[in-house]
């Protein structure tokens, strides 16, 4: 085995030291903003207009639906689900039980999403109701003064800005900015004389909002930022790894629009600008923070938005159950069933406090597999023990879109990601476990799957 030059040595040992304070810096950031954004959603103020839409009566549950695949595809609303959404609000047009509307998709505010959902199900959609990837940004503020570069369509910048982000670079600007940069399309290059390089300041960090229109010249300059140390304009130097960070909304590989078979998500976009980075550096790819489905800080979120509307409801008590509707089985089940599993573990920790307070010895079960960092949202520990939280979550896969009944089951081999047949569409960084991607229930469509949770909950729908 080669030895180790003690330079090297040193250097990997400051490196380690660096990565450890910044991992417990970003946990206690992580921890304040949510701490924020539970007491700012406690304090949230409910239009009069939105206390109307919601009919009082009892209650102990709450709905999350996936929009893309569930209630439309592209523009064009799935059969059933407008008369589900009839069935879910009164004659005044006042919502039954809380739901709450988690996508993936990220390009747009959640205004604009709102007023595309009211449209095309013809009931009314507050913003308050809807959650889009980037969302939980808003608890990330120890990014919010940084640098950073943005990738994605749309208003990008402005989603940013509404997240809290303050200093901003679009990936239009920094073309405008080092114009030599991106020269894959020819047409695209400079002509005749090319002007020096404007300055920039030094990127800090890089969020990835979602697919962009260019992949080549997003891939392209978020590699060049990345191998500078933030400094795009500048000569490679030696190689700073870890690099940068970067923060990545939208982990979908596949999603379904109005063509018969699933489109590339940006979760395809992150394949290949993971590839690119390995194949340039050898190095692989390294996110601070993966957020939207199936990340458990997602539906951590969700569950506030839930919470505050049961509280504008009347309820008095808790939301006891969520019930996820999702077409994706990768994205909607697997998260589901993965925050459902942060529930029960939230409750043993609870218990173990407890206990430890009483002076009496917790109950000793057998436990899942620890969640990764990543898998929680970008954090390490528990961030919700305090909180009364609902007792589970339980996932509804239809199958108008991604998920068809014709597929097969997952493999049985955790170990196994690949056969002949199958191919895991999950992130790189989520572990194969077969028993996140079975869902609570089956049905046909939305309609199919809101009638089967009132029938669970004993609660007339009509």
């Amino acid at each position: 085995m080669r030895s180790r030059n003690p330079t090297d040595t040193c250097k990997l040992m400051g490196r380690l030291l660096m990565t450890r304070r910044h991992k417990m810096q970003r946990i206690q950031s992580f921890k304040l903003g949510w701490q924020l954004l539970n007491s700012e959603a406690k304090h949230l103020s409910i239009s009069p207009s939105s206390l109307r839409k919601y009919s009082h009566g009892p209650g102990s549950f709450g709905l999350l639906f996936d929009i893309d695949g569930v209630l439309v595809r592209g523009r064009t609303p799935i059969p059933g689900a407008k008369q589900c959404f009839r069935n879910l609000v009164d004659r005044k047009g006042r919502y039954k039980v809380p739901v709450v509307f988690v996508t993936n998709a990220g390009n747009c505010m959640r205004q604009t999403k709102a007023e595309q959902l009211s449209h095309l199900l013809e009931v009314e959609v507050s913003a308050e109701q809807v959650m889009l990837s980037h969302s939980p940004l808003r608890m990330f503020t120890q990014f919010h003064n940084m640098c950073v570069l943005v990738s994605g369509q749309g208003p990008i910048k402005e989603v940013a800005e509404n997240l809290g982000f303050q200093n901003i670079i679009t990936i239009d600007m920094l073309r405008d900015a080092c114009p030599l940069l991106d020269v894959v399309d020819h047409n695209r290059r400079p002509k005749g004389y090319v002007p020096e390089d404007k300055s920039l300041p030094q990127i800090d960090a890089v969020i990835l909002f979602g697919e962009p229109i260019r992949w080549e010249t997003n891939i392209q300059l978020i590699i060049d930022v990345l191998l500078t140390n933030g400094k795009p304009g500048s000569a490679l130097g030696p190689l700073q790894y870890p690099h940068i960070p970067v923060l990545a909304c939208n982990m979908d590989l596949l999603w379904m629009a109005e063509a018969k078979n699933p489109r590339f998500g940006h979760g395809m976009f992150l394949v290949c600008l993971e590839s690119a980075y390995k194949k340039i550096t050898g190095y692989d790819l390294q996110y601070e923070a993966l957020i939207g489905k199936p990340s458990v800080v997602t539906y951590n979120y969700a569950e506030l938005l839930v919470r505050k509307q049961a509280e504008s409801l009347g309820w008095t008590g808790p939301v006891e159950t969520l019930y996820a509707i999702g077409d994706n089985p990768m994205a909607d089940i697997y998260g589901a069933n993965l925050y459902n599993r942060y529930l029960q573990a939230c409750q043993r920790a609870r218990t173990r406090l407890q206990a430890k307070g009483s002076g009496k010895e917790a109950a000793t079960s057998e436990e899942p597999p620890a969640m990764t960092s990543k898998e929680l949202g970008g954090v390490s520990g528990m961030y919700g023990i305090e909180e009364r939280l609902p007792e589970s979550c339980r996932s509804v896969l239809v199958c108008t879109g991604v998920y068809s009944r014709d597929q097969q089951e997952l493999p049985p081999d955790p170990d196994c990601t690949v056969t002949e047949q199958h191919v895991f569409h999950g992130h790189r960084d989520f572990r194969l476990d077969p028993s996140l991607t079975q869902p609570s229930f089956l049905v046909q469509d939305v309609r199919e799957a809101v009638e089967l949770v009132f029938q669970q909950e004993g609660c007339p729908l009509e």
